[in-house]
């Protein structure tokens, strides 16, 4: 027969085990609810809004421009806006796809990484584009959100590079910036790709207006190619 002390104990590990389920369960449940809400809505894009002083609001028409292209040249219904989600205050939850961009410093605090952590490894996903400058913070930082696992540079066959075209080089060079080959590199959870980073490549300035950067019309048209890759890859996953 147990003892007081020990049925006591065993009803403290249960509650805690029934509190940890009901976490999960209330984390998935956002999940679920915003993919219902997309299939009405459209699929859309959430730009994350961080701290440390770095330009996290530059090219405001890149999404909009990606997320027309998706809607013209695959059958995925999109919301072409611009919507920013502050990773402190916001509910990043509401998005199924983040994109984190800027030249400058990035700083997550405690919060923002566990935050940040509890929305990928349940289902979220994060694309970052070093727009040149951001790379030393950046992999600072996401180090403070995954500590235990390494950014990895994905092989040339990964399906995100040939699941709608094909990039059987990785990422395009869309900018030359160091004039370095351009890189895609990935964290995952649950063997599920949540980050993806691309360095030395700079893709979201080809989704940019016309007239911003200057681009040739066949770059922009590759950059485009590339992020709609990014997002067929993440609603196929």
């Amino acid at each position: 027969m147990q003892s007081e002390s020990e049925i006591f104990i065993l009803a403290l590990s249960q509650k805690s085990l029934m509190k940890k389920i009901s976490i999960i369960l209330f984390f998935l449940s956002i999940f679920a609810l915003h993919s219902y809400a997309q299939i009405d809505s459209g699929f859309k894009i959430g730009r994350l809004k961080y701290n440390g002083g770095g330009d996290w609001y530059n090219d405001p028409s890149a999404e909009i421009n990606l997320l027309k292209f998706v809607s013209a040249n695959t059958n995925i219904k999109t919301n072409p806006k611009y919507e920013f989600v502050d990773l402190t205050a916001g509910n990043i939850f509401a998005y199924s796809f983040l994109f984190m961009t800027g030249h400058g410093n990035i700083v997550f605090s405690e919060t923002d990484t566990k935050k940040l952590r509890t929305y990928l490894e349940g289902g979220g996903f994060l694309y970052v584009d070093d727009d040149y400058g951001l790379d030393k913070s950046f992999r600072r930082e996401i180090k403070k959100v995954f500590p235990e696992k390494d950014l990895v540079e994905l092989p040339f066959n990964y399906g995100l590079y040939n699941c709608m075209y094909n990039f059987p080089s990785g990422p395009p060079k869309t900018h030359e910036h160091d004039n370095k080959p351009s890189q895609g590199f990935g964290i995952f959870a649950n063997e599920r790709l949540c980050v993806y980073y691309t360095y030395e490549s700079n893709p979201s300035d080809g989704w940019a207006d016309a007239d911003i950067h200057k681009d040739p019309p066949e770059k922009r048209e590759e950059a485009l190619r590339f992020g709609t890759n990014i997002i067929v890859w993440v609603l196929m996953n």
